[in-house]
């Protein structure tokens, strides 16, 4: 079985309110907080305004309040 990720690398996307466009083809985008890669496929949590994604909800979570504690 070929692994998903194998001669993808890392995409760049624009993200949108509900789907996000591929400036950049690749298999996968790296969370902003945690640094593990996602597979396209997979991702489903990001900020329009930080134009960042995230791994999961408590990643999503962490970047959103400390984003607010900075203002």
């Amino acid at each position: 079985m070929m692994n998903r990720m194998d001669g993808g690398g890392e995409a760049k996307l624009r993200y949108g309110d509900g789907d996000f466009e591929v400036i950049r083809p690749g298999a996968f985008v790296r969370c902003a907080v945690t640094g593990e890669a996602i597979a396209l496929d997979l991702l489903k949590y990001w900020s329009v305004e930080r134009q960042e994604p995230y791994a999961d909800a408590a990643a999503s979570l962490k970047a959103e309040t400390g984003a607010a504690a900075k203002g």
